[in-house]
């Protein structure tokens, strides 16, 4: 398959890169292609980034097939542009892909088109601490048809947006409320792929806990209500007694490319890491008995962010003094300074765009 380019003849004007929240800008430039069925993939190719013409019978609207990633790209103090396990994030996209019934990507194929995005997009990548240039590949179903059945056609876009922290408090410890309503994932469901339709069940107790005055929701298991899954947005880790506990991958939490990571960084640290079931009660308990040294959350957006509050029904504990602690540092400091080439890349993690 060839990739056509079309540059656009309207470039815009850049946001200023100290004042770039999250998700708010996107870049002159998109990634799309085409899938049909009995034809596969098809008019590959890098555009301007405009509006979508789908019809509004598209399945995507009606039946939810639509899976998503999140990746980032960097400029290293060399100003070289780098990515950071890409591969791992499509081939992840290729698994949340196979459980909704959707057609593989080419990872290779597609790594040549981001890469050539982002040699056209390279200027919008900021290059100030703790700012980066955020990737999001998305795949949706667009065949025309109200029948419930597995879609004929789709479409693969990815889109590029210059961003900051993704948490207002950046490094600063944020406050997590303990859902013990409504669950994220069942047994059986799709919680370990990364589809649209996970993040829309979250809205509503994510809704409850902003109006409380919390930053995110921590999810507990959907069968007793008992034990810890994933925040909201990113991987749940607790530091009991100098060790890194971690909810185990069994179907039910996304395997994050960033959890991942920091096991390893961890382990290689010298620190112990643990993946097991922990019960939300045990956690209050050891926290209430000085031995919960820290928790913090992992994902792509903010790579590691410090819980310095958390509240469950009518019991609230203060982690560390509300202060981030030395492991949470640590492995911010050390997956950011491997993404940014501040630091070797001992995992052969990095990519370089050329």
């Amino acid at each position: 398959m060839e990739l056509q380019v079309i540059k656009t003849q309207n470039p815009k004007t850049k946001p200023a890169f100290d004042q770039l929240g999250f998700g708010k800008y996107f870049t002159d430039h998109m990634f799309m292609m085409t899938y049909t069925e009995g034809t596969g993939w098809h008019d590959a190719k890098i555009c301007e980034y405009g509006p979508l013409a789908i019809s509004p019978a598209a399945q995507v609207f009606h039946y939810g097939q639509a899976t998503f990633e999140g990746m980032k790209a960097y400029r290293d103090e060399n100003d070289n542009v780098t990515l950071f396990r890409p591969l791992d994030n499509f081939e992840r996209m290729n698994r949340s892909n196979d459980r909704l019934c959707m057609p593989a990507i080419d990872k290779e194929f597609v790594l040549n088109a981001l890469e050539q995005l982002l040699m056209i997009e390279k200027e919008w990548i900021p290059n100030l601490k703790d700012t980066s240039l955020y990737i999001r590949p998305f795949m949706i179903a667009t065949e025309s048809s109200l029948g419930v059945k597995v879609s004929s056609e789709y479409i693969f876009m990815i889109i590029l947006s210059p961003v900051g922290s993704y948490y207002a408090e950046g490094l600063q410890p944020t406050s997590i409320y303990v859902e013990d309503t409504y669950v994220r994932a069942m047994d059986g469901g799709t919680g370990e792929a990364k589809c649209a339709g996970n993040y829309a069940t979250s809205l509503k107790p994510y809704k409850k806990a902003k109006d409380m005055g919390y930053s995110q929701v921590l999810f507990l298991d959907g069968k007793e209500r008992k034990y810890v899954e994933e925040v909201g947005t990113s991987n749940a880790f607790f530091v009991i007694d100098g060790k890194l506990y971690t909810s185990p991958l069994k179907g039910t939490i996304l395997p994050g490319i960033t959890r991942d990571s920091v096991i390893k960084v961890a382990q290689m640290k010298g620190i112990e890491v643990v993946e097991e079931a922990l019960a939300i009660d045990y956690i209050f308990e050891v926290a209430k008995e000085g031995r919960l040294d820290e928790a913090f959350a992992s994902g792509t957006a903010a790579v590691i962010s410090p819980i310095g509050k958390l509240a469950y029904e009518d019991d609230v504990v203060i982690i560390n003094e509300g202060k981030i602690g030395d492991m949470a540092q640590m492995l911010y400091d050390t997956i950011t300074g491997i993404q940014t080439g501040r630091l070797d890349d001992p995992f052969g993690w990095v990519k370089e765009v050329k």
